[in-house]
Parts: structure tokens; sequence; C-alpha cells
């Protein structure tokens, strides 16, 4: 194992078992049976090491997701993604706080690649008309809400972390950017400009048309997102 693998595992292990959720450069150093100078050449300094150490065990997880084969059902995804990410966040409650609280000045990598799998998820509802909103502003107010309440659970002593608090959050933020479960017994509401805008720039980004010029195109895909703000107050 290099010296940069043997840091971030030390660092990681550190982490996990830390009662303060804090840990230092020479415990990582001893436990990976280097300098601290080499520590700091690869990391830069302390916050660029705990950095590394959120990338490197996010990216574990988001691999795994990435791997994983989509549903028929994008909905069910969405859910699933949501209790996932939850699980994650009481499994690793002090990596987790470091990816979401402002406490590093190097922002972990990890932050985005979360939010680039929910918007994709986010991508393929809206292309089948079930997302009332533009999905990029629908994954910051899903990523929001999970967040949250994931960093409002594991801020509890563990007796009380409650996983039906996120079902519940869950249940109420998703109604507020997806159209009504389809029910045959009753007529569908007309879609809203805004939904409409949605549904056809998803498409439009999944498939553009080769009849339509790059500029056209763009100038379309402009109109469109503003269209899909018309829901903003």
């Amino acid at each position: 194992m290099d010296h940069r693998s043997a840091i971030l595992e030390a660092a990681t292990e550190l982490l996990e078992a830390s009662p303060s959720g804090d840990i230092s450069t020479r415990g990582v150093g001893d436990r990976a049976g280097v300098q601290q100078p080499v520590i700091y050449r690869l990391f830069g300094d302390k916050d660029g090491l705990l950095a590394a150490v959120v990338d490197h065990g996010f990216g574990r997880y988001v691999a795994a997701k990435r791997a994983a084969e989509p549903s028929d059902d994008p909905v069910a995804d969405l859910r699933r993604g949501w209790d996932e990410h939850t699980r994650f966040a009481l499994e690793h409650p002090n990596l987790y706080r470091l990816m979401y609280t402002p406490k590093l000045a190097s922002r972990p990598q990890a932050v985005g690649e979360a939010h680039d799998l929910l918007r994709a998820v986010l991508e393929r509802i809206a292309r089948i008309g079930r997302l009332t909103i533009e999905p990029a502003r629908a994954a910051d107010i899903v990523m929001s809400a999970n967040s949250g309440v994931a960093l409002a659970l594991i801020s509890r002593p563990e007796a009380h972390r409650d996983v039906a608090l996120s079902t519940q959050v869950r249940e109420i933020v998703l109604p507020g950017i997806l159209t009504p479960e389809p029910d045959t017994d009753r007529t569908p509401a007309p879609p809203t400009t805004a939904h409409a805008a949605t549904t056809l720039g998803a498409l439009l980004r999944s498939g553009p048309p080769g009849t339509f010029s790059p500029a056209e195109l763009q100038l379309l895909t402009e109109w469109l997102l503003r269209l899909a703000d018309l829901h903003k107050p």
C-alpha cells in the first residue's frame, strides 16, 4: 500500500472511532507508519487531509450507487436514494458531519458527486412527466432536506435517532416537486406551463433533435428553463 492510501485508511479508521469527531495528524502518522511531513506533502494541511478522507469514504458509497442498475420506476429510485443517504449518515456520522458542515476550507468533491447522482435520478423523473419543477432546482430542494434531516438525526444521542423522522420529511418534501401518483379512477389535472417545460427540457437533454442547430437548441433550452422557473415566487 502506498503512503497516500495508508494515510487515508488510517485517518478514516481514526475518524470513525473518534468520540469528538476530530483526529490529529500525529495520530494519523503513527497509525499509518509515516512522518507528519509526508502527510503535509501529500495533502497540504489538515483540512486537505480531512477533505480527502471524506472523498475516500463517500467515494465507496458513490461507486456502489453508480454501479447499481436503475429500476423502471425512477420515483421509487428517488425514495430509495433518500433512505440510503440517511443510512450512510447514521452509519458514518463523523464523516458525514465533515461532508455537510462548513468546517473545512477545502470543500470535499463528494458533495458534488452526491448532487450529480440525485440530479440524474430527477432527470429521469422529468422525462416521464412526473417532475413539476426544473431538475436542478428540485435537486437543491431534495438535497437540502435530505442532508438537513440526516444532520439533525446524527446530532442526537444514538438512542434517540428515529429513522422514521427521515421518512416523514421525505414524504412531506417529495409531493412538492412531483405530480400525484397516476390514478385510473381520477382525471389527471392538466399540466402547468412550468411542468410541461420541465418535461420537454429533460427530453431534449436526453435526446437533442438533429434538425436543430446548436444555436437553436441553446435558445430553446434557455426559453424552457425560463418557463420552468415560473413556479418561483
